[in-house]
């Protein structure tokens, strides 16, 4: 009880460290593509001058299906059961608000955890708004209208 008490933890205390980067990609992935999940990875982390970063990407709706069936199928991702999960997964795609939620799958080791996000702190077009006015301090030369930065956590 007490392994999945600190791996809980852990997560929560994950997605609060990097929401702000979360709810970006999130709407930035809901203006290019609708409704879709964010994927995070921390199997590879990049380390930079700002610490840790990982794989972060938008899958939209369209994809999803193929794409948790591949994902969640691999010998070496543990979630069970595996059409019960797509299915819910698929479900609360379909049906959540993408400007006050967000959907994220979190893959740590040989773990997939699904999260839905809602009742935020700051919502995803906030989020949005912040990283997109701190891209435009941080990167000058760099027009956020040409080439939209995809934020790694």
């Amino acid at each position: 009880m007490r392994e999945t008490n600190d791996e809980s933890n852990w997560c929560q205390d994950f997605i609060a460290s990097n929401l702000l980067v979360i709810g970006y990609n999130a709407w930035a992935g809901h203006l290019s593509q609708q409704r879709g999940a964010i994927v995070c990875s921390t199997n590879s982390p990049t380390v930079g001058i700002g610490g840790e970063s990982f794989k972060t990407h938008f899958v939209g709706r369209s994809r999803l299906m193929p794409f948790l069936n591949a994902w969640l199928s691999a010998p070496d991702t543990g979630i069970l059961p595996h059409n019960f999960m797509i299915a819910h997964i698929l479900e609360v795609v379909d049906n959540y608000c993408p400007a006050t939620e967000v959907v994220l799958l979190l893959e740590s080791f040989d773990q997939a955890t699904f999260f839905y996000l809602k009742n935020l702190p700051i919502t995803p077009p906030q989020c949005h708004e912040q990283v997109r006015k701190a891209w435009d301090e941080f990167q000058p030369g760099v027009s956020v209208e040409q080439a939209e930065p995809k934020c790694q956590i």
